[in-house]
């Protein structure tokens, strides 16, 4: 007669090496060298590949820990919701231990983040907030803001709370770090990771340390995150860096932070992967180039172990798609580009103008006519801006439209009558290939290494491909 099932737990079967959950699965990745992208590199550098937990990501083993934490403490109860800003992994994990201990789950992420990361929490049955990227931390529609607000709002609701949790570095002082070190056999005299709620580095770090003072941690932090000395201005690169500094984060564990850009982190994730058959994303990217950096000043006697926190599969529709990454300016089309167009203009015709948002139509109006300009985008911030960072534009034609029904427009701010951003194009785009875009308006934005540049106008392009013609059939 067969054994019934048993609905409050899984059968024991000792004798097969099967895990009685998913969950039992996190942990133990592997570690591989990086013999192709470090060649002539004076050590080893190894990679930790977290890409193995189930979820896909290094933020397996905190979500576990935490809600462990929770459970313990009575803060999540059955049947409750779990609620949390993730920029996707993080959201992966706890739907994870969710799917298994019978919670439902809410989260917010921001409108950086890939489609398919927001399809693939759906897909676990989670719920998706999506909140604009370029606001600060305490504005109303900020991740963080709407998770607060959610959590007061939804019934039996429990955030986790990554980014002050201290069971977030605790899990990686208990699994992470305990593993490099044996897979190391206590050889490891560097470790580099990205740091974003600054769990990984910080628990890692922390044990590191005790076994052995001298080793070094290297935090791998994208070009304007706070880590590294900036404000946090928006950059493209997903779930790594921050723009305020989490409870989370230990700065006296970090010995060294090494600032890596956009376009580093995307193209070193390509080399990656093309070079090493590693699939990694551009938060990968950030902290395998740091790590490489790291190597070139130490001898044959060092070990340099770099965490991969995630697989690149989660960023297919931007870092790995060619479409994206010429539009954003990160990579050349063949043929004449958009950046020899650039290259013509007069010197007084190629910087950036644009106007805040705070500042009026009067301000925006001179600004048009002092340059020549029927249209400028509308963007928060200094130069050099970041792609998020522009919100809008105003033209000509618009404004003056817009004056026959509103009073006293001169005088009103420019956010109040803004309308959609100019579309963009990147520096490597093939002119012919954006000519198109003029049919939408007659003036673009060019896009460099994620970053606005310039404008470019429908009659300058015109222009080019004219006198391009003209030498063609001067030949």
């Amino acid at each position: 007669m067969p054994r019934q099932k048993d609905h409050t737990g899984p059968m024991k079967i000792p004798e097969l090496d099967v895990a009685e959950s998913v969950l039992d699965l996190i942990g133990n990745t592997p570690m591989v060298q990086l013999p192709r992208v470090g060649a002539g590199l004076p050590c080893p550098v190894v990679a930790k590949l977290e890409t193995t937990n189930p979820g896909g990501s290094s933020k397996d083993r905190p979500a576990v820990t935490m809600i462990d934490e929770a459970e313990k403490a009575g803060l999540l109860k059955p049947g409750g919701t779990i609620i949390e800003p993730t920029s996707g992994n993080t959201g992966v994990g706890l739907a994870i231990v969710a799917a298994q201990r019978g919670y439902k789950c809410l989260f917010v992420m921001t409108d950086k983040v890939s489609s398919e990361k927001v399809s693939l929490l759906e897909a676990y049955g989670a719920e998706v907030v999506v909140c604009p990227v370029a606001v600060a931390p305490d504005d109303p529609r900020s991740y963080y803001s709407t998770a607060e607000r959610l959590v007061k709002e939804v019934p039996n609701a429990y955030r986790p709370n990554q980014y002050h949790n201290q069971a977030n570095p605790k899990a990686h002082y208990e699994s992470t770090g305990p593993e490099i070190w044996k897979q190391t056999k206590g050889k490891v005299t560097h470790f580099v990771a990205g740091a974003g709620t600054g769990g990984t580095i910080t628990g890692v770090g922390r044990f590191l340390k005790e076994q052995n003072p001298t080793v070094q941690i290297i935090a791998a932090d994208p070009t304007n995150s706070v880590y590294s000395g900036g404000d946090g201005r928006p950059y493209l690169v997903e779930g790594v860096g921050e723009d305020f500094w989490p409870d989370t984060y230990d700065p006296k564990v970090v010995d060294t932070t090494i600032a890596i850009s956009d376009a580093e982190s995307f193209a070193m994730a390509h080399r990656v992967t093309k070079e090493e058959g590693i699939l990694i994303g551009g938060s990968g990217g950030t902290a395998v180039a740091a790590a490489l950096q790291i190597a070139e000043g130490l001898t044959a006697d060092d070990l340099v172990v770099v965490l991969i926190p995630d697989s690149g599969r989660g960023y297919l529709s931007k870092v790995f798609d060619k479409n994206w990454m010429v539009k954003m300016g990160f990579t050349e089309q063949a043929g004449l580009i958009v950046a020899d167009l650039i290259s013509a203009k007069p010197n007084e015709k190629l910087g950036l103008k644009y106007v805040n948002p705070d500042a009026t139509v009067r301000e925006a109006v001179g600004l048009m006519t002092q340059f020549g300009l029927s249209h400028v985008p509308v963007a928060k911030g200094e130069m050099p801006l970041a792609a998020a960072e522009v919100i809008g534009s105003v033209s000509e034609d618009s404004l003056r439209e817009k004056s026959f029904e509103t009073n006293g427009i001169l005088d009103r701010a420019v956010e109040e009558l803004m309308d959609q951003p100019l579309p963009v194009v990147g520096v490597g785009e093939a002119v012919d290939a954006v000519a198109h875009k003029f049919e939408q308006c007659p003036v673009v934005l060019v896009l460099d290494a994620g970053k606005p540049r310039t404008l470019l106008t429908r009659a300058e392009v015109l222009q080019s491909i004219s006198d391009n013609l003209a030498e063609v059939q001067a030949k």
